[in-house]
């Protein structure tokens, strides 16, 4: 199911064309990476999303809607990298009020706020003010405000930034466990993060789209990454070429190469591998089934 639609979408400021003709089509289920260099597009097409601002030409739709129409109240929600809450009330009073702004009870905003708080692990720190929560508590209170009302998409950017890894692992887990009812679209310079989460990769560039492709993609051929300990690599490069069904053998670091084969059912390259690594008593580090993100964005 399409949520998001861009046709010929495009933004200028001034003399500076921030977004140039995006045309894309964003479906349903797993999480959505957008990525592209400081100054790609990704701010403004966020900004286009939620309908603060217009565009200068093209058009947008998401679940059927304009951005911004009352339609999409509830249905769509937006976490900016830098958002910050007023550090003069507490917690869950601001998460009922945002949760009022949508039309609630305050009896039943006040039940969404615990409710959101919980599924960040924060529910014992309601009543606190956000002064006296760490960064990564921090970002995940806002992570809970961008869940208020079980909004059908949810549009994240760097929602991990400057986080220690234990906050980071615990936001990429609730990312996780919400999207089976949630469509997260998430800006990021964090590639291997990335990788973990989504499937569809969006990536702009001097605001134009690049490249529009899924991870898991269904194609012809298939890929092993392979991380070595210590072997002669240019011995082993020679041998992995003489492997069956390889179609090609790339060396992408000092001790990496990324194997293109045939697609196959059976298990039959990572049997030849071992046994090649078994005969010249090679050591590795990872075998990695597909390519990584960086790698199929940028190769």
């Amino acid at each position: 199911m399409s949520i998001i639609q861009c046709d010929n979408l495009s933004k200028q400021y001034g003399n500076k064309l921030a977004l140039d003709t995006v045309s894309l089509t964003l479906t349903q289920g797993a999480p959505i990476a957008l990525v592209g260099p400081n100054g790609a597009g990704k701010t403004t097409l966020f900004s286009l999303l939620c309908g603060y601002i217009q565009p200068t030409s093209g058009s947008v739709s998401i679940l059927g809607h304009k951005p911004g129409s009352k339609a999409l109240q509830g249905l769509l929600s937006a976490l900016p990298q830098d958002a910050a809450l007023d550090p003069n009330f507490s917690i869950v009073s601001q998460l009922q009020f945002f949760a009022q702004l949508q039309g609630m009870t305050a009896a039943a905003a006040k039940q969404e706020a615990l409710r959101v708080l919980t599924l960040v692990d924060l529910s014992d720190s309601a009543e606190a003010k956000p002064k006296s929560l760490s960064h990564g508590m921090s970002k995940r209170v806002s992570i809970a405000q961008a869940l208020m009302g079980s909004p059908k998409i949810v549009l994240l950017d760097e929602p991990t930034a400057g986080l220690d890894p234990a906050n980071a692992k615990k936001i990429r887990q609730i990312v996780k466990e919400l999207s089976d009812h949630t469509t997260f679209v998430i800006s990021s310079h964090n590639l291997d993060e990335l990788e973990k989460l989504c499937d569809q990769v969006v990536y702009l560039e001097h605001g134009k789209l690049q490249q529009s492709v899924s991870i898991k993609a269904n194609q012809a051929t298939d890929f092993i990454t392979l991380t070595m300990k210590q072997c002669d690599m240019d011995s082993l490069h020679q041998q992995l070429l003489g492997l069956n069904d390889i179609i090609e053998v790339r060396r992408i670091g000092d001790e990496q190469y990324v194997i293109e084969y045939q697609k196959q059912s059976s298990f039959a390259i990572e049997i030849q591998l071992f046994e090649l690594f078994t005969a010249n008593q090679w050591q590795y580090k990872a075998i990695l089934k597909g390519r990584t993100l960086e790698e199929t964005l940028f190769s």
